[in-house]
């Protein structure tokens, strides 16, 4: 197939983990034989701009007439058959569906977060879930909350880009892919068609690297922010140390607004090492020397990058027992569940999952199982190829009746300590 990737890059001095997949299917596609060009933006080269021009990228946010005509001019001259959308903000806009339509050429789309019903695109606020826009054709308490960043005036785009993009996104992409069964749910529910959103999970390359002792650390790999639970790891960890500790240390990697308090916390301490930003060879050392990795965010994830990394090294994972962890991790097969929120109950998972060394190897051995069947290359290759085809059927009129939704583990959710999307409603 000859496909165009449509996608504005985040800013690099955080890591990205949207960025990492779209360049893992880029590379993914191309090695398969399909034809894959690239048409993006980069939030690093917003700093370049004159006063003026950054000035001017408010404005752009909800539509950019500049990028529709590049790349209306570009799908002319290079006829691909289908146009794969993921970022537009902030440099490309909801006017790349507009190219597309200019061109006659389909489009899907991969969801990698609530955007379409949230302008910050997180579903939280103050520290807890929030739906208040949700269903809403105006979100203004986004507005009047200052959920982006915590300002009114950087959230007026965000929310104006919802309100009036909402049908050109509805009648411009032919299929929408959400990347967990639990993103889906939320969608749906807030009144999205159910018929449009398809469940294509995202693949992780093989890590070269896989566990073969009993692992040195448990590991906390991401952005240090308090919406990751960074500071409900803490707590909990500071009651296990009180306890006399689990026998290993926990290691911290990553970067973000909690860097300098986590550094803090770890100094001058035996059971804690924060070792900053790790390159992507030493997470995957990280990952595969880990007892288990710990994903205990606060907010409904529509993924979980780090735990599927987790299970192609074959290492269980302690993790929140919401949003999309709830179905990437069985509870007691391939990792742990807690509480979201709760101390007592992340303290627990993180001694139950350091206690028992056989039963841990088991785990281990049950994610790598999981990772084969469900996230691989090859899976993802199939899957991806068959979104494409099934949009161009859909766009042909040859269309078979809604996307399948790929939900493998649901039985798994039954057993967990919250509902599935935990504490948000």
């Amino acid at each position: 197939m000859h496909v165009l990737v449509v996608h504005n890059r985040y800013a690099s001095a955080q890591p990205s983990g949207e960025n990492r997949v779209v360049d893992q299917e880029v590379a993914l596609l191309r090695e398969a034989g399909h034809r894959v060009e690239v048409f993006e933006r980069r939030s690093d080269d917003i700093s370049a701009r004159s006063l003026a021009g950054k000035a001017a990228i408010p404005l752009l946010v909800p539509w950019n007439p500049s990028v529709r005509r590049e790349l209306a001019d570009r799908l002319r001259a290079d006829r691909p058959d289908v146009v794969h959308v993921h970022n537009v903000f902030p440099l490309l806009s909801p006017a790349v569906l507009a190219g597309c339509a200019d061109a006659a050429v389909p489009a899907v789309a991969t969801l990698h977060n609530y955007t379409q019903v949230c302008p910050p695109g997180t579903l939280r606020r103050d520290g807890r879930p929030c739906t208040e826009c949700v269903g809403s054709s105006v979100p203004l308490p986004a507005v009047r909350h200052g959920c982006y960043r915590g300002s009114r005036l950087a959230t007026v785009p965000l929310a104006v880009s919802l309100s009036v993009n909402r049908r050109r996104w509805w009648s411009g992409v032919e299929r929408f892919f959400c990347i967990s069964a639990a993103q889906r749910e939320v969608l749906v529910r807030a009144g999205l068609p159910a018929e449009r959103l398809a469940v294509k999970h995202n693949f992780v390359p093989e890590p070269g690297a896989r566990r073969t002792g009993g692992g040195a650390h448990l590991l906390y790999l991401g952005r240090l922010a308090e919406a990751k639970g960074l500071r409900l790891l803490m707590a909990a960890w500071d009651t296990l140390a009180a306890e006399g500790g689990v026998g290993v240390p926990l290691v911290v990697a990553g970067a973000g607004p909690l860097e300098r308090e986590v550094a803090a916390w770890a100094a001058g301490r035996d059971d804690v090492r924060y070792v900053g930003l790790y390159d992507a060879a030493e997470c995957r050392q990280a990952v595969a020397r880990s007892v288990a990795v710990v994903a205990p965010s606060m907010w409904l994830e529509t993924f979980g990058l780090v735990v599927v990394e987790a299970m192609a090294a074959g290492v269980p994972a302690v993790a929140a027992g919401h949003g999309a962890f709830a179905e990437l991790v069985e509870e007691g097969v391939t990792g742990l569940l807690h509480r979201p929120g709760d101390t007592a109950s992340l303290a627990s998972c993180l001694r139950r999952v350091t206690a028992d060394p056989a039963r841990n190897r088991e785990m281990g051995e049950a994610a790598r199982r999981r990772y084969e069947r469900d996230f691989s290359p090859a899976v993802g290759l199939e899957r991806l190829v068959d979104g494409y085809r099934a949009a161009l059927a859909d766009r042909s009129g040859g269309g078979v009746g809604p996307p399948p939704v790929v939900d493998d583990n649901a039985g798994s959710r039954r057993g967990h300590p919250r509902g599935r999307d935990g504490d948000s409603r």
